[in-house]
């Protein structure tokens, strides 16, 4: 608690934040003596005193739709009033215009292999039934009719052989007659047994074989196909995007209010967005804040952020008007320290309070975040204290001299301490012990050796 106490105090000197406090009868506190000071009860406000920006709690975000990067070419000025329907920003179009007419060529070309790939899964339909019903039939019909008449042949060639043997028998004819006529008969035989063989072929291997290679011509065909359309709608999707890119490359307001430039980071001396400047997609390019719900964005010292806490009362100092407020929010997670921060931690804290005319986001306000406040405590100037190894510890003038107090500090501002044990209300402290007290020129001498 002691050592909150004095960081309280060297706030001010490190210029972190200002501790601010209210004490009744300041003036009758000056003692006689330039050097003392007589103790009194009191009231004691510890308040912390930061400057802060307004902005909006409910800001409309633009942004930027296209992808990739972008050229602004023209951009709203901030700060303008708007009516639904007005340009806020256009982006350069070029090089989106040269991807539609080539998306548009490349659609065409794809519907061109649709439509061919299309008929060509028909026409490897076609060839299977035409297949099955037409040139099968008309082959089994043709190695048929062979059969028949090789059967036929055959029969006849059996008649014939028949009759010659009779003849030989009778010696009307010649054995070269009987072997011609055996001959045939053979040649009958043969050929009706090829034409069966034929017929047995063509049903079971032949008409398979064939079936197998126009399914397969048709399945590569319908692969084909679908590919051929799959590549078609990818084609007819990015002219789609592109043309709706196209559109997103002009901005216009869709209501009416105020349009700002969004916040920049901390260390860069130009904005982000303006004529010229390159974004990217998702990118917030303007903003239009809600001027009914305003509120403060302060940083907090890390000394301090742990007493901050929501629902604190506030006061806003906005356009020399004082406001009341509240601390609605405390970042749990602390801003980066950097070299354009002075090294210096802190966290973010929003202050809230009743809208008012004529806010604008951006505008400077003095936020004092009250942290504590006491009623009838005892309280000692901070100037009359020093802090030790020991504590804290101050001198009190008495009638035999000057005596030497330590104190138990509960808490204080950068100008009073609340002492809870040490001295008592009416009692006489020396102010400045460093320049009036060489005891305390010592007791402070030595705790920085000892650190």
């Amino acid at each position: 608690m002691k050592a909150a106490v004095f960081i309280l105090v060297a706030l001010t000197s490190v210029g972190f934040a200002t501790m601010s406090y209210f004490l009744p009868g300041e003036s009758e506190l000056i003692a006689d003596s330039g050097a003392l000071h007589t103790v009194t009860r009191g009231e004691l406000v510890v308040s912390l005193t930061e400057l802060g920006t307004l902005e909006s709690s409910n800001n409309t975000e633009i942004k930027c739709r296209v992808r990739g990067d972008s050229t602004i070419t023209f951009v709203i000025e901030s700060g303008t009033e708007v009516e639904a329907g007005d340009l806020l920003v256009k982006l350069e179009t070029l090089a989106i215009e040269e991807e539609i007419s080539e998306r548009t060529k490349f659609y065409h070309l794809a519907e061109s292999q649709v439509a061919r790939s299309a008929a060509d899964v028909e026409r490897s339909r076609l060839a299977i039934s035409e297949y099955e019903e037409g040139r099968f039939v008309s082959q089994l019909a043709a190695l048929q009719k062979n059969l028949a008449v090789a059967e036929s042949r055959l029969l006849n060639a059996r008649n014939r052989l028949k009759h010659s043997k009779m003849l030989s028998r009778s010696e009307y004819a010649s054995d070269l007659e009987l072997e011609e006529k055996e001959f045939t008969l053979s040649q009958a035989e043969l050929t009706v047994k090829l034409t069966k063989t034929e017929i047995d072929v063509l049903q079971n291997f032949t008409k398979k074989e064939e079936l197998v290679r126009l399914r397969g011509e048709l399945k590569s065909a319908e692969a084909t196909h679908k590919a051929n359309v799959e590549q078609a709608l990818a084609d007819k999707n990015r002219l789609d995007r592109a043309k709706e890119e196209l559109g997103y490359c002009t901005i216009l307001a869709k209501r009416s209010g105020l349009v700002i430039y969004p916040t920049g980071e901390e260390w860069k001396n130009a904005p982000e967005i303006e004529e010229g400047a390159t974004v990217r997609k998702d990118q917030i390019l303007l903003l239009m804040p809600d001027l009914t719900q305003m509120q403060i964005k302060v940083g907090v010292h890390e000394s301090v952020v742990k007493r901050v806490t929501i629902g604190m009362k506030a006061n806003v100092t906005l356009n020399r008007k004082l406001l009341p407020a509240e601390v609605t929010y405390v970042a749990s997670v602390a801003k980066p320290a950097s070299w354009w921060t002075g090294n210096v931690v802190k966290y973010d804290a929003l202050v809230s309070f009743p809208p008012e005319n004529g806010m604008r986001p951006g505008m400077s306000a003095e936020v004092e975040i009250v942290i504590a406040q006491y009623d009838d405590e005892v309280v000692v100037p901070a100037a009359a204290c020093i802090e030790t190894e020991s504590g804290f510890a101050c001198w009190v003038q008495q009638q035999t001299g000057r005596e030497r107090r330590s104190l138990e500090i509960e808490d204080g501002n950068n100008m009073f301490l609340l002492v809870r044990s040490g001295i008592t209300a009416g009692e006489q402290v020396i102010l400045d012990p460093l320049a009036n007290v060489p005891d305390a020129q010592i007791e402070v001498a030595q705790t920085i050796r000892n650190d």
